[in-house]
């Protein structure tokens, strides 16, 4: 690991290098077994128990910290979370294995055999990119931070691709090499909590734009404004399974359409994905036509995307209000781009009229839907007061300017669909 000068990136003090060394040690490995034991263990008696054996107290809470980070770590890393070391801010920030190794596979794909990983954190995205065959500079200005990225490659026998330096992201993206690309996932969190502001992004969002002439992929969070996109990036939204998990720029000749919604279906962490893409330029507008058999609900990285028309065209579909995204059409189709429900009733919007409606279908369990409408699902579903033992899916939205309800059952999710 080098180490260079200057902030540009990381959680400082979320983890020292002191605990790393401490944790890879024999002693470290040993608390690290000892602790995963005691995850669901009140913590003070669960340090106790790690002191009992002859543990630095140290030790025994850096071990226990690891051991909880592990475990919450295998929903997004799966069973080989037990193997890499984590930051809280670190293990919330970092890329799921399925979509940085689709990533790694597309700059691998675009010619580029070097990548510098500005704000490099744990080492997720640096980890797919060497093994996709890149040799990786990963950088972040935290020493603890790029001392878990670091420990993490070695374990996983990366140590020889993967080079990490502690220093300035500004500084470090000037050496780039020919044939090689800036990947940036800037810092989202401070405080523990996650920032929305581009602006106070680390490094901020002014540094992120000097990186957008060239050959770059910057990752920023989901609900990016499209305002503030620059010409001639390409804006992809990446979804897994129902759930919008980033956006990313990808820059200077890596980008290929103006906007992408890409979504990753029906895989657990870490394993390989199947990929539907869906592209355009974001500018068009769906068309308006009457309610019809059929509602289908585009995913989330559609709608951040602004691909709903695309979507419409390709399912033969079309909106029922200008600007509200549910699109209907007359007959079922296939798609991993939204979620298919078929109409069985329509309603007047009206709380008395649907609690009617639901006590006459002998409705007990109700999933409310709303878009392009203001209200608050789980009060409405207080008001209706189901009590059948059936199921339904009431779903309300505008249609010609009318508030509507609509009583609808979900269809069949496509193979391979989340």
């Amino acid at each position: 690991m080098v180490d260079a000068a200057g902030p540009g990136c990381g959680t400082i003090g979320a983890v020292t290098p002191e605990q790393v060394t401490m944790l890879r040690s024999e002693a470290g490995r040993e608390a690290l077994a000892a602790a995963a034991t005691l995850v669901d263990t009140d913590r003070l008696a669960a340090v106790e128990r790690l002191r009992r054996g002859g543990r630095s107290p140290e030790l025994a809470a850096a071990a226990l910290g690891q051991a909880r980070l592990r475990q919450r770590a295998a929903v997004k890393f799966g069973a080989g979370a037990d193997r890499l070391l984590f930051t809280d801010d670190g293990l919330q920030q970092a890329t799921r294995p399925a979509v940085a190794a689709r990533r790694a596979r597309r700059l691998a794909a675009a010619g580029t055999d070097r990548v510098v990983d500005l704000c490099c954190g744990i080492g997720s995205d640096a980890i797919a990119f060497a093994r996709a065959g890149l040799r990786v500079t990963a950088v972040d200005a935290d020493p603890g931070t790029a001392a878990v990225a670091a420990a993490n490659a070695e374990t996983l026998g990366l140590a020889d691709r993967i080079e990490v330096v502690v220093g300035d992201a500004a500084a470090v993206h000037r050496e780039l090499p020919a044939g090689g690309a800036v990947f940036c996932d800037p810092a989202r969190r401070a405080g523990g909590r996650r920032v929305f502001d581009p602006a106070a992004y680390s490094p901020p969002w002014e540094f992120l734009l000097s990186l957008t002439g060239g050959p770059a992929c910057l990752k920023l969070g989901p609900g990016i404004d499209h305002a503030l996109l620059p010409a001639g990036v390409e804006a992809e939204w990446v979804s897994v399974r129902g759930e919008v998990v980033e956006a990313a720029l990808w820059c200077g000749p890596l980008a290929g359409v103006p906007r992408r919604a890409t979504v990753l279906t029906g895989t657990p962490a870490g394993t390989p994905v199947e990929a539907a893409e869906l592209t355009g330029d974001g500018t068009r507008e769906a068309p308006v036509g009457p309610l019809r058999r059929y509602l289908y609900e585009p995913d989330g990285a559609v709608l951040r995307a602004h691909l709903v028309a695309e979507l419409a065209e390709a399912i033969g579909g079309s909106i029922g209000e200008p600007g509200v995204g549910y699109l209907y059409t007359d007959a079922e189709v296939a798609t991993p781009f939204a979620r298919g429900y078929e109409i069985e009733e329509v309603l007047p919007y009206s709380v008395k009229r649907l609690r009617a409606a639901l006590r006459a279908r002998d409705v007990g369990v109700v999933t409310i839907k709303k878009r392009g409408i203001a209200l608050d699902p789980d009060a409405l579903r207080r008001s209706l007061k189901p009590s059948g033992a059936g199921a339904a899916t009431v779903l309300v939205t505008r249609i010609a300017g009318a508030p509507t309800a609509l009583l609808a059952h979900p269809l069949p999710a496509p193979p391979g669909g989340a």
